[in-house]
């Protein structure tokens, strides 16, 4: 193991730039990026769903995990940021960018036809939950960031990210798994 080794995906470290000359204050964690793209190699020929774009640093790993016949459709609500993700990452044919409502596309996307989500925003995460764990195929795997406390929540945050893990450990059809790393991460496997 190589010590102070760094290696990032095509675009990213121009999204981080861009991210930081807007001071936008939620960027993704590399940590985070790694083991999103360690995560969808696994899904070889897979659909996978980022709900909430950004500006694209955690949409780079992803691509970088997936193989070249994958797909992924990443929904952010942010025009601005999309559009830094775009600039960067609009030539990769494998992904398809959505400014619009999580909450419309989880609704219009047909239960069991995802491989892999990756739910960083409200929708699919704070609602539409069990709508958006529906879209999973069996084996499918749905990840959240951000379940460690964070010095951006606003008041009353902790409440709903704690409704969140409890909801997600009484889901007989999962097997979960929390992570006190990184942001804090729980990583959730669809069984039946």
């Amino acid at each position: 193991m190589k010590d102070n080794v760094e290696i990032f995906p095509v675009g990213f470290k121009e999204i981080e730039r861009a991210t930081k000359e807007l001071d936008f204050d939620q960027p993704s964690d590399p940590l985070l990026g790694s083991l999103l793209s360690t995560l969808a190699a696994s899904k070889p020929k897979g659909n996978f769903l980022e709900l909430g774009t950004g500006s694209g640093l955690s949409t780079a790993f992803l691509l970088q995990g997936m193989d070249s016949k994958s797909s992924l459709i990443s929904i952010d609500n942010d025009s601005t940021l999309v559009s830094i993700a775009q600039k960067h990452l609009g030539t990769d044919k494998r992904v398809k960018f959505i400014v619009g409502s999580g909450e419309d596309l989880i609704i219009d996307t047909k239960d069991g036809s995802i491989d892999f989500i990756f739910a960083d925003t409200w929708p699919g995460k704070y609602n539409h939950l069990g709508e958006t764990l529906a879209l999973l195929k069996v084996g499918g795997i749905y990840l959240v960031d951000d379940m460690l406390s964070q010095d951006n929540w606003p008041k009353g945050h902790s409440i709903k990210a704690n409704n969140l893990v409890n909801y997600l450990e009484q889901r007989e059809d999962f097997i979960i798994t929390k992570m006190c790393w990184s942001t804090g991460i729980i990583i959730c496997t669809k069984i039946k």
